[in-house]
């Protein structure tokens, strides 16, 4: 009868403390966080549906000049701030076996010694004072003890919480690594882009200095017609202000060559040197036609939108983490060992040893405000991620879309700059003919001199940003990493 009702006392608690985990479940916070929107134009205004897409293309094959290649192979390699990026996905996968280790049980080895001398007159002491511990023995005094042996702890991981953790960390750890990835797209179009604008420089202080040796021989002419009465000392001033001007234009493009080769040094990750480069058919370069595919393309091909997608999924793990929080955790102890005052009795057994085996459940009950407040910053940081990965997107979109536009502009522009070219390149010498023989001022050829040197420059460097446009929508494509 005894043992029947220690039978129902058993059970009844067994249901309490069922139906109290059950109520403390149900009273964790729920907040519903909406999808993500991943919807995108079905395809670029003014282009094709076709799929064939040049951000698959490596860039090794997308760069066909060798100086270029090289110069980008090294800055992979020694470039810091790339460097420095890896370290960052050696630290989140650090934290993945951090993570893992949590819930698996731990497992320590101990040993201690100690001394203790007690009060004749307390608890402890009496009892010492009156024991034996063989006959005719008295208990020592002081006493020491040493111990030896192993101790478990374990949470079990009841409601995923640990688990969760560790995958958000793999999350993580993915999202550097898309993250370094993305690193390495800007650091490959920072350097074409250094480069083409090195090359640019050199065709336009090349251009100064042949436009200074037709400016100069008009100066003779004008000197010689001067001294001829045919012209004033103001045409020879105004043709010396114009040579003047020119030759402190190229300082400047003298120096801005010296900081371009400069940046790209830094970006290899070396002193300053000089830049290895083949100028001398940069005006008639190539311009490479590039295929966009379809902007759903770009949530599998753009690095930055694939590491928002990792850590928006990362966030969605840590709401949950946040949300077991509210549950009891259910945690395992145990220990074994040997102890004894005397270390010869250590090895005695069973008399010096020890064992224990403890189960806990825990769980918050009142003042609950810190762990509800982690739940909402987690959600919070939920809706972060989400509207940085909508952004992402959107950002993508309207960078290749402008990148479609400038090239497309760019190509017509060129073209129009290659007629001006030549128009104002035969305007000098009739100018200059007209002038020989009075049938026209001195202030006409100095206008097509100058109009023709802008023309010059100015067709470079919109042969410059044709180049840059290519890389810029190579790199909106999502090219560049592989």
């Amino acid at each position: 009868m005894n043992n029947f009702k220690k039978h129902i006392k058993i059970r009844k608690r067994f249901v309490i403390g069922v139906l109290t985990i059950l109520f403390l479940y149900s009273c964790a916070p729920t907040r519903i966080v909406r999808a993500e929107n991943k919807t995108v134009p079905e395809q670029y205004k003014s282009q094709s549906e076709d799929t064939t897409n040049t951000a698959n293309m490596q860039w090794k094959d997308f760069f066909k000049d060798p100086n270029l290649v090289a110069l980008i192979d090294s800055a992979l390699v020694n470039n810091q701030e790339l460097n420095i990026m890896l370290q960052q996905v050696d630290i989140a996968k650090n934290e993945i076996k951090a993570k893992k280790g949590e819930y698996l049980p731990f497992v320590g080895v101990y040993a201690g010694a100690e001394v203790e001398k007690v009060g004749e007159y307390t608890r402890s002491g009496a009892v010492e004072k009156h024991l034996n511990i063989r006959e005719g023995e008295e208990f020592p005094e002081p006493l020491t003890n040493f111990s030896i042996g192993l101790s478990a702890s374990w949470e079990l991981d009841v409601w995923k919480k640990l688990r969760n953790g560790k995958k958000a960390a793999v999350l993580e750890y993915l999202a550097t690594i898309e993250g370094q990835h993305f690193m390495v797209t800007q650091l490959v179009t920072e350097i074409a882009s250094s480069y083409y604008e090195l090359m640019a420089l050199d065709n336009q202080l090349e251009i100064i200095e042949e436009n200074l040796e037709i400016q100069q021989q008009a100066l003779k002419m004008v000197k010689l017609q001067k001294e001829a009465a045919r012209a004033t000392l103001l045409a020879v001033r105004r043709f010396e202000a114009d040579v003047y001007k020119n030759q402190s234009s190229k300082f400047k493009i003298q120096q801005k060559i010296v900081e371009t080769e400069n940046l790209i040094n830094f970006l290899v990750g070396r002193y300053p040197q000089t830049i290895t480069r083949s100028s001398s058919n940069f005006i008639t370069k190539t311009v490479d036609s590039i295929s966009a595919g379809i902007p759903a393309q770009l949530l599998a091909n753009r690095t930055d939108i694939r590491q928002a997608e990792y850590e928006l999924s990362a966030s969605k793990l840590n709401v949950s983490v946040a949300k077991a929080n509210f549950y009891p955790s259910i945690g395992l102890k145990a220990g074994v060992g040997l102890e004894a005052f005397k270390p010869k009795f250590l090895t005695s057994t069973p008399e010096s040893l020890l064992y224990n085996l403890v189960g806990d459940i825990v769980a918050p009950l009142i003042n609950r405000n810190a762990i509800k407040a982690e739940y909402k910053n987690a959600t919070d940081q939920q809706l972060q991620a989400l509207f940085e990965y909508e952004k992402t997107i959107l950002n993508a979109f309207i960078e290749v879309t402008n990148q479609l536009s400038n090239v497309d502009n760019l190509k017509k522009s060129y073209q129009l700059k290659e007629d001006q070219v030549q128009a104002l390149a035969e305007s000098i010498d009739l100018s200059l003919r007209l002038f020989r023989s009075a049938r026209a001022e001195y202030t006409e050829v100095l206008l097509t001199q100058r109009e023709a040197l802008d023309s010059k420059i100015e067709i470079i460097e919109t042969k410059r940003d044709q180049l840059l446009a290519n890389v810029k929508l190579y790199q909106a494509l999502g090219g560049g990493w592989n």
